[in-house]
């Protein structure tokens, strides 16, 4: 399963951004998807959780993005959203989706994950 995120980019402070984030098999075979997550990486600090969603729409935030962030997904699409607003400069980071997925011949689920987006919020 390839994911590939799109959305990133320079934002002032305050500003908003919405992240995508698509799933897809190279071989077009369908698959199911269990969690949905986006995490993120600033530079000389551990990759870190922001926000994950799961099937059943189930959501949990990172404390410093909680009521500034919001998670979304659209199952049928196997696509994954991240609504940022507010953002700070601390939110600069390379923003990862990471899905896990399972074929149908597949007794658990696997994980995949993108080659991240940049976000930097500055002035």
């Amino acid at each position: 399963v390839q994911v590939v995120e799109s959305g990133g980019g320079l934002v002032q402070p305050g500003g908003y951004l919405r992240l995508s984030c698509a799933a897809s098999a190279a071989s077009g075979s369908s698959f199911s998807t269990n969690v949905m997550g986006w995490y993120r990486q600033a530079p000389g600090k551990e990759r870190e959780l922001v926000a994950v969603v799961t099937r059943g729409g189930a959501t949990n935030y990172a404390d410093s993005v909680q009521g500034r962030f919001t998670i979304s997904r659209d199952i049928p699409k196997n696509t994954l959203y991240l609504q940022m607003n507010n953002l700070k400069p601390e939110d600069t980071a390379v923003y990862y989706c990471n899905v896990q997925y399972a074929f149908k011949f597949q007794s658990k689920y696997l994980d995949a994950w993108g080659q991240g987006t940049l976000v930097t919020v500055s002035s």
